[in-house]
């Protein structure tokens, strides 16, 4: 599975709301011991992000994460833009992840950023 392939499967992951399909989705590309990390969170490995991803719909019902941008990848790291929508199709939050893939090309890190660049300290 290629890198674009790698990250469509991790992102409808995130909008997948049946554990069974989300769990199939990371199979493919989520490396068993995979570390996610964002401003609110620290999750170890496949069943702890299966979770993670279920608490974000208990949080946010019906909202939807949509990948906004390309992915851009070199050896071995990757990043791409995403927005996270309301169910009526609003802007919740844009922001972006960084990524790392495994030798078998599956995801096993990702690094998630919220919001937009912040301003520069005067």
């Amino acid at each position: 599975m290629g890198v674009n392939e790698v990250v469509t499967a991790y992102g409808a992951a995130w909008n997948e709301t049946d554990e069974a399909a989300r769990r199939k989705l990371l199979d493919h590309g989520w490396a068993d011991d995979g570390v996610y990390c964002d401003p609110t969170a620290i999750v170890n490995g496949r069943d702890a992000l299966v979770a993670h991803i279920a608490d974000f719909h208990e949080r946010f019902p019906g909202a939807r994460i949509d990948q906004a941008s390309g992915v851009d990848e070199h050896d071995g790291w990757l990043r791409f833009a995403w927005t996270m929508l309301a169910p009526d199709g609003g802007t919740i939050m844009d922001g972006f992840d960084v990524g790392e893939l495994g030798p078998d090309g599956r995801l096993r890190r990702i690094i998630g950023f919220f919001g937009p660049f912040p301003a520069f300290d005067s």
